[in-house]
């Protein structure tokens, strides 16, 4: 296991490589570009995603990108060219810095008619797959139900992963905090969860984790970060999760908040004593 964080891009992507180095991580997140917009970033400094990469490959450091916050891949067609825009050019961005692929939210759908929603998401996914050639995946990530159901279940992934024309370049981030919150991780027993999930064929395809303990308990529902160890999750169930037979150099990502008294060096340096 990779463990990191995510870290700031102001300074460059090499920079921001550089600094989750320091930070003690081998694997990193990034927004590729301004998060609260999807406004294009055409002209990125591709000198300075190329330096990301060799720096990444020198050290040994796995990166994700992740989509900006305005996306939802379940929009209807009239609002999906946009979306369909902003994370063809987050995965250039993506595959320019040697990043594993793009994280993207499995989208949010109100409608009378739920099927529609899949098909939309089903839709944007394919026509961004098919604008984008390149390595970068496409990264699903589970959601914590806020507002919607949609995009919570194992199978709502698996199955929109097997309809896609484009499944080998589709893989999934398992946000563990969402997973809680929805109530999708069994409030105490994580193995039997990742036991289910291998079943359905979602953990075969897991590419990546976002590391984050959970403000608020046991299928609440809500989706909001606590630091590693001191929300509704705690030690010893990230334990049981950390022991599961995930695949070596996976990336796990810090999505925590930092505090004057803890910062993510103090979180990966506690996850790194948990596994040894």
């Amino acid at each position: 296991m990779l463990f990191g964080s995510h870290v700031s891009t102001r300074r460059g992507y090499k920079e921001a490589a550089r600094f989750a180095h320091q930070l003690g991580g081998r694997a990193f997140q990034y927004f590729p570009k301004n998060p609260r917009s999807l406004a294009l970033k055409l002209s990125f400094d591709q000198q300075d995603a190329e330096r990301c990469r060799q720096y990444c490959e020198e050290h040994g450091i796995r990166s994700i990108a992740h989509s900006a916050y305005p996306i939802n891949i379940a929009v209807p067609d009239e609002q999906r060219a946009g979306m369909v825009a902003s994370l063809v050019n987050d995965l250039i961005i993506a595959e320019a810095c040697g990043s594993l692929g793009v994280v993207v939210h499995f989208g949010k759908f109100h409608n009378k008619d739920p099927l529609q929603g899949y098909k939309n998401s089903l839709q944007c996914i394919d026509e961004v797959l098919d604008r984008f050639e390149g390595k970068a995946l496409l990264l699903l990530e589970n959601m914590a139900g806020e507002g919607a159901e949609k995009g919570t279940a194992f199978e709502e992934h698996v199955h929109i992963r097997q309809l896609s024309r484009h499944a080998d370049r589709i893989g999934f981030c398992l946000d563990t905090c969402h997973a809680f919150a929805s109530g999708l991780w069994q409030e105490d027993d994580w193995a039997q969860t990742f036991e289910r999930g291998k079943q359905l064929g979602y953990m075969q395809h897991v590419a990546a984790v976002h590391l984050n303990d959970s403000r608020y308990g046991h299928g609440a529902r809500r989706d909001r970060h606590a630091q590693i160890g001191l929300g509704a999750i705690g030690e010893e169930r990230f334990r049981q999760f950390l022991r599961s037979a995930w695949p070596e150099q996976l990336p796990m990502v810090l999505e925590t908040p930092v505090t004057a008294e803890r910062n993510h060096r103090d979180e990966l340096e506690l996850l790194h004593a948990w596994i040894t």
